[in-house]
């Protein structure tokens, strides 16, 4: 068995003149639930088509121990992946749209795809140009897993998708990472990675800014101070050891105050931030 399911050393592509991503290098192990976080426009879209073997890169990938250039069809076979905006025939019918997928992999995913459209509540009889976004959304995680893939790669899942739905996905994901599949998941949405994510990779204008375990990343030393001093409301980040904090509130009137950890919401938009004196402070 396979100790990486991925394994990117030193990726970079450009687009011409323009930034796609720069030397990019990061590990998941097989079974994880990894997180890939970036705004809009980090390099994980690029990141993503490079392993996929969408694009020529410099560099080196392997999925699943295989080299993303040269065994760009079997690791195709292997792999789930779900686009964040996943184009489907309009006047298709949702379940040849799902037997159609299932086809060109050569298998027959019948069992499978019936019990994924029970959970995820699809109606299979009903054409695409009929969906809303959220159950396009669902066909499409529907065509990703059918086939029990070894690695997961989903961009951007959850949008679109209904509480009760992302609740039911994520039960999903458990299940098939239990039974040994990988899932990479890009998101934007910080509470998913906290929830569901081991580690993470964050992303930020083509470069990886930092990778971890999900504790690892969200440690730190700094405090968010809330209270009122002196008759003043007050709100901010401490970055400073807690000692020279009370130094700073001594011989202040001080009628009400509260240290606590900031989120995980704060935490990783520290690694968003274009202020570098934020950034170091949210490390």
């Amino acid at each position: 068995m396979i100790e990486k399911a991925i394994e990117i050393n030193h990726l970079t592509k450009h687009y011409g003149k323009h930034r796609g991503v720069e030397d990019v290098s990061f590990s998941v192990e097989a079974g994880d639930i990894f997180g890939f976080l970036g705004p809009n426009g980090a390099g994980k879209s690029t990141t993503i088509r490079s392993m996929l073997g969408f694009l020529q890169y410099e560099g080196e990938i392997r999925i699943l121990g295989m080299d993303a250039r040269k065994d760009h069809e079997r690791i195709l076979r292997e792999v789930g992946y779900m686009p964040s905006e996943a184009m489907f025939y309009p006047s298709m019918r949702v379940r040849d749209v799902i037997r159609l997928s299932a086809e060109v992999r050569g298998m027959d995913c019948k069992r499978e795809a019936k019990m994924l459209c029970d959970r995820l509540r699809v109606d299979v009889d009903r054409k695409i140009n009929e969906l809303s976004l959220g159950n396009r959304k669902k066909v499409s995680i529907v065509c990703a897993m059918q086939h029990k893939p070894n690695l997961f790669i989903f961009d951007e899942p959850t949008s679109g998708l209904d509480p009760l739905m992302q609740n039911t996905f994520f039960e999903l994901i458990a299940e098939y990472v239990k039974g040994g599949t990988t899932c990479m998941l890009s998101t934007h949405v910080l509470s998913e990675v906290k929830k569901y994510c081991n580690h993470v990779a964050i992303m930020k204008e083509g470069q990886l800014v930092s990778a971890g375990s999900v504790s690892e990343l969200t440690h730190t030393s700094s405090k968010r101070v809330t209270g009122t001093i002196d008759g003043q409301q007050v709100d901010y980040l401490y970055t400073k050891d807690m000692n020279q904090l009370l130094e700073e509130l001594h011989g202040k009137n001080v009628t009400d105050l509260n240290i606590m950890d900031p989120s995980i919401d704060e935490i990783f938009m520290g690694y968003y931030s274009k202020d570098a004196d934020r950034e170091g402070a949210m490390r």
